[in-house]
């Protein structure tokens, strides 16, 4: 496929694509428009869910005046699922809906599925030993999707986690060998009765960082993050610090948090 193409001409001319792939771009398609009309309307919090989305299934559901109606499923992380509220639900139908107007098929339901987790042929052994607690390590909780960002082989939940992550490398590689800084993206961590999994441990002049890196779906976690980082200082952790993609316009202000985060681990 050519990639300099939109994907409006590749839908014109798919040049061989199977019928799936079609498919599948035509409904990325629709979620592209969509979420950037949201956004442009400010509806900010639905279009960044509706991008978070791993992937998405078109299914029949009746024919009316000659137009056949559709169900639009979203699967997206079972974390996520909450955050689908009844406003933002009918929002997000009523903008898919505007966006196909111009099409041949209309869309009358939205459905939002939870990601199923991946089985391997152990599972039943996973989880009788598991006994009810959340089996996690580095980015075990992405792996079941598809889409999510990937790079030097380390997972990431999304995109945001992905730019701090190349921003990150961008500093590393301005350090002198002597006083580099380690990056592990969702390393899972064991403190006192409680097992996380932070955005980033940053390891560097023989102390360790966490950085969280909380989305537009974050509100309404302050008194669950303060438990969560004071567990984590107790445990050792140097400095604790997050950032608030809605504060951020640049990736110029990224780098400027993570250098000032550097400083206050490395003094």
């Amino acid at each position: 496929m050519d990639d300099s193409r939109t994907l409006d001409e590749i839908l014109q001319d798919p040049q061989g694509l199977s019928e799936a792939e079609v498919e599948r771009i035509r409904l990325d398609r629709l979620l592209g428009v969509t979420a950037i009309l949201l956004s442009q309307r400010g509806h900010h919090e639905a279009a960044t869910l509706l991008a978070e989305a791993a992937s998405a299934e078109r299914n029949y559901q009746d024919k009316d005046w000659g137009v056949e109606f559709y169900e639009v499923a979203l699967d997206v992380d079972p974390s996520l699922v909450e955050r689908f509220t009844e406003d933002v639900h009918a929002l997000i139908l009523e903008t898919i809906q505007e966006a196909v107007e111009r099409e041949t098929y209309g869309v009358s339901v939205l459905r939002i599925r939870p990601i199923l987790p991946a089985v391997e042929p152990n599972w039943r052994a996973n989880v009788r030993a598991d006994r009810g607690t959340h089996v996690s390590n580095q980015a075990r909780k992405v792996r079941s999707d598809p889409q999510h960002p990937i790079e030097d082989r380390l997972h990431f939940t999304n995109l945001w986690e992905h730019r701090v992550y190349r921003t990150l490398k961008a500093i590393q590689a301005t350090l002198e060998d002597s006083e580099t800084i380690g990056i592990a993206p969702l390393a899972g961590i064991r403190v006192r009765d409680r097992v996380f999994e932070p955005d980033f441990l940053i390891t560097y002049k023989g102390h360790a960082g966490v950085i969280e890196i909380d989305g537009p779906y974050h509100q309404g976690q302050s008194s669950s993050d303060k438990s969560r980082d004071r567990q984590l200082l107790h445990a050792g952790v140097k400095y604790v610090d997050r950032l608030d993609v809605r504060d951020v316009n640049s990736e110029t202000q990224v780098e400027k948090f993570l250098r000032d985060f550097l400083r206050m681990l490395g003094s």
